[in-house]
């Protein structure tokens, strides 16, 4: 007979006729059995690796929400908006969207981003207050609580000029 590896599906139909025909009697065949393991051999699941998964979730890891309300205070998106050429950073660190914590590498790209899909989800979820050991600790009984406040968060505002290290110092505020 035929090797396993180059059954084809006609030969595979062919086989099953002539089993039924031939060999309805017989113990392995009946209602129950599937003879397509029989012919074509028994399928594998592939493996995937645990420790991959692990790798990829965190090369991709972005900032916490809390970290970014911190880069959201004056003194630090002033630092953010306005950094030092960076050659290693795309658009070499001069076009960075603050409330999504990225790099892009022009300002088409940048204000394409505002307009996008996760930037406004960001901004929705940047309106609660970020939570806090004194909220956790108002919940479980230590004092009254308090529910977040919403804030009103927009979008960065688009400055027309570019950081000039001459006139401007990055360590101002």
């Amino acid at each position: 007979m035929m090797d396993h590896k180059y059954v084809t599906r006609l030969d595979t139909l062919l086989i099953k006729h002539w089993m039924e025909e031939q060999c309805c009697s017989l113990a392995f065949s009946g209602p129950g059995v599937n003879l397509s393991q029989w012919v074509e051999g028994p399928k594998r699941r592939k493996k995937s690796s645990p420790g991959l998964k692990r790798l990829l979730k965190t090369k991709r890891k972005t900032k916490d929400l809390d970290q970014i309300d911190n880069d959201l205070k004056e003194e630090n998106i002033h630092k953010l908006l306005h950094q030092e050429v960076d050659p290693d950073l795309p658009g070499d660190a001069q076009h960075y969207c603050v409330h999504c914590a990225r790099y892009f590498i022009n300002r088409e790209a940048l204000k394409g981003h505002f307009k996008s899909k996760p930037h406004k989800k960001r901004l929705k979820s940047l309106e609660l207050e970020p939570y806090t050991i004194e909220e956790s600790e108002r919940a479980g009984g230590l004092g009254s609580y308090i529910p977040p406040k919403k804030r009103k968060i927009e979008t960065q505002p688009m400055d027309d000029e570019t950081f000039n290290p001459a006139k401007e110092d990055v360590d101002m505020k």
